[in-house]
C-alpha cells in the first residue's frame, strides 16, 4: 500500500510528503482515515491526511518553512493545515475524545494511533498506514475496516457513535451514496432511534454538514438516502426528497453546470416548501445571505407558474417576471415546475432572452439627441424590451425605433 500511495501522489504532494518525513526522522507518523480507505478502493487521488504521535503543529510549522508554504493550526484540538503550491495536507497530534453531551464539541488529549483510530466515525475511516516510525510500511486495521470495504458496508465503531455526534448520521449517508455501499443493520437500527440528537446539533455544524452532502458528485444519491432514512423530516416536518426530485435535481446539474452547486441542490432540496416552512428551515441550519435568498426564491418561483404560462407572454414580460431572482432557484424551477411552458420558458430566459441586449447604448441615445435623464433610461428600457421580443434585430432597426418614438413624442 505504501507504494501504491507514492503512486498516487501528484509530484507536488511527493515532494511535500518526502520534506515531512524528512522532518519526522523516526516519529511516528501515518496516513489515516479516508485517505487509506480510499487508496485501498484504488481511488486515482488521495488526499494526504496525516496523523503524528507527537506535536503536530510544531512539525507543521517546521515543514511550512522549508516548502516556504502557509499554515493554520489549532492547537486546542493539535491540528494544523498546511497549503502550499500546487500541494495541501492535515497533520494532527494523535488524539482521544470524549464528548461531554451528545452534540457538544469533544474534548480532546493526545494519545496512541491505537486510541485515534477508536474516535472515528466509521469502520473504514477507522485504519492507518505506518509511513514513519516503528510501524511503518504497516496497515493498522483494529476495527475491520478493510473487511467492511470489501463487504460494501458503512459500520459505526460502537452503539454510542451517533449519540458522541449526530452529524455523523449525515455522513453515514453521504459515504453509502458516495461508494455505493449499504449501512450495515445494526448501524441503521442505532442510526434511527438517534435521529432526535439531531436536534442538539447548532444549525451552523448541521448546514456544514449538509453542504458536505450537496457538493458530492451525485447530490441527489445522498439526499435519496437522507430522505429514507427520516433525516431531512428531523430537519423540517416538510422536507422530502424523492425519485422525481433526483431526476429534476440530475437533469438541472448537467443543464446548468456544476459552478451552481450546491446551491441548485439546496433549491431542488426545497423546491415543494411554502415561504413560512423555507424561511424556518433556513433559520434552523444558519444558512447564509446567499443560500437562504436560493432557497425563499423557490415559493416564489411556484406564485409565478400561471403566469409564466400564459399562451400570449412575451419574452420581455417573462425577463421582468424573473430578473433579480437567484439563477440557481431559475435552474431548480425550470426541472420542478408543475407545468411544462412555464418550465420551458424560464430555460428560455436563463438561456437566451437574459442575454438579449441592444446595441445602441446610453451613449448612443445622447448623440441622437435623447435628453439625459428619465426619458434615457425609458428609451433605453422600451429597446431593451424590443430586443428581446425580437421587434428590432439590427443596430439599424434599433435607430429606426429611437427615431419613431422621438418623432411620436413617446
Amino acid at each position: 500500500m505504501t507504494q501504491k500511495l507514492w503512486e498516487r501522489l501528484s509530484p507536488a504532494q511527493a515532494r511535500a510528503l518526502a520534506a515531512l518525513l524528512d522532518l519526522a526522522a523516526d516519529a511516528p507518523l501515518y496516513l489515516v482515515g479516508g485517505a487509506v480507505r480510499d487508496l485501498a478502493l484504488g481511488l486515482p487521488s488521495i488526499d494526504l491526511d496525516l496523523v503524528l504521535e507527537g506535536d503536530a503543529p510544531a512539525l507543521a510549522a517546521a515543514l511550512a518553512a522549508a516548502l516556504d508554504a502557509r499554515v493554520v493550526a489549532h492547537r486546542r484540538f493539535g491540528t494544523a493545515s498546511l497549503r502550499g503550491r500546487d500541494f495541501h495536507l492535515d497533520l494532527a497530534t494523535a488524539r482521544a475524545e470524549s464528548y461531554p453531551r451528545p452534540g457538544a464539541l469533544p474534548v480532546v488529549r493526545p494519545a496512541t494511533i491505537a486510541e485515534d483510530l477508536a474516535r472515528r466515525d466509521f469502520t473504514i475511516n477507522a485504519m492507518a498506514l505506518g509511513l514513519a516510525g516503528p510501524r511503518r510500511g504497516e496497515l493498522l486495521d483494529p476495527h475491520g475496516g478493510m473487511a467492511d470495504l470489501q463487504a460494501g458496508l458503512v459500520r459505526v465503531l460502537h452503539e454510542g457513535s451517533f449519540r458522541d455526534d449526530p452529524t455523523r448520521i449525515l455522513r453515514a449517508a453521504r459515504y453509502a451514496a458516495r461508494l455505493s455501499f449499504r449501512i450495515e443493520e445494526k448501524t441503521l437500527a442505532w442510526l434511527h432511534r438517534d435521529l432526535p440528537y439531531l436536534d442538539a446539533i447548532s444549525g451552523a455544524r448541521l448546514r456544514q454538514e449538509l453542504l458536505r452532502c450537496l457538493r458530492e458528485e451525485r447530490p441527489e444519491d445522498v439526499l435519496l438516502v437522507l430522505s429514507e432514512m427520516g433525516v431531512l423530516r428531523r430537519l423540517h416536518p416538510a422536507l422530502s426528497f424523492d425519485a422525481a426530485a433526483a431526476g429534476a435535481l440530475a437533469r438541472a446539474r448537467r443543464e446548468a453546470g456544476r459552478e451552481v452547486s450546491p446551491l441548485l441542490s439546496l433549491a431542488v432540496m426545497g423546491a415543494r416548501l411554502s415561504e413560512g416552512e423555507a424561511a424556518a428551515l433556513a433559520s434552523r441550519l444558519a444558512l447564509t445571505r446567499a443560500e437562504r435568498q436560493v432557497l425563499l426564491a423557490m415559493p416564489r418561483l411556484r406564485a409565478l407558474t400561471d403566469a409564466l404560462a400564459a399562451p400570449d407572454l412575451l419574452p420581455s414580460r417573462a425577463c421582468a417576471l424573473l430578473e433579480g431572482l437567484p439563477v440557481p432557484s431559475l435552474w431548480a424551477f425550470a426541472f420542478t415546475a408543475p407545468r411544462p411552458l412555464a418550465r420551458e420558458r424560464v430555460v428560455l430566459y436563463l438561456r437566451e432572452w437574459r442575454r438579449r441586449r441592444p446595441h445602441l447604448t446610453g451613449r448612443d441615445l445622447l448623440d441622437m439627441g435623447v435628453p439625459s435623464g428619465p426619458e434615457l433610461g425609458r428609451l433605453l428600457a422600451e429597446l431593451r424590451d424590443a430586443c428581446r421580443d425580437g421587434r428590432v434585430r439590427s443596430r439599424e432597426e434599433e435607430v429606426a425605433l429611437v427615431r419613431s418614438l422621438l418623432a411620436a413624442g413617446t
